[in-house]
């Protein structure tokens, strides 16, 4: 069954100030987005990376179009030390970039 069309690509990313602040959230990040997936099974993580020139480190989702991004992110933010997540303002066209940083 081909479901082009169904799913969007989403970024979830981790400043490095707040990977270094608090090392065990990498790992925390992995394992909830594992269990989301169970949860929900359209959801997906396509790839995992850390880019070496910021030190951020990268999710790239594959998200069913009736899912709501941001619950996800509201329920992480319950199991990970404050932070501010926010969108990353892009092309239009581009998809959707989310990034979790240290809360000022």
């Amino acid at each position: 069954m081909d479901e082009q069309g169904t799913s969007q690509t989403v970024e979830l990313r981790i400043s490095y100030r707040y990977a270094t602040q608090h090392p065990w959230v990498v790992q925390a990040i992995k394992g909830f987005l594992s269990a989301y997936f169970m949860e929900y099974p359209g959801f997906r993580v396509q790839r995992y990376l850390e880019e070496l020139e910021s030190g951020t480190h990268l999710w790239i989702c594959e998200v069913p179009a009736n899912m709501k991004f941001l619950r996800l992110l509201r329920r992480l933010k319950e199991d990970i030390p404050p932070c501010v997540a926010q969108q990353i303002i892009t092309d239009p066209a581009a998809r959707p970039r989310y990034l979790i940083d240290c809360a000022e």
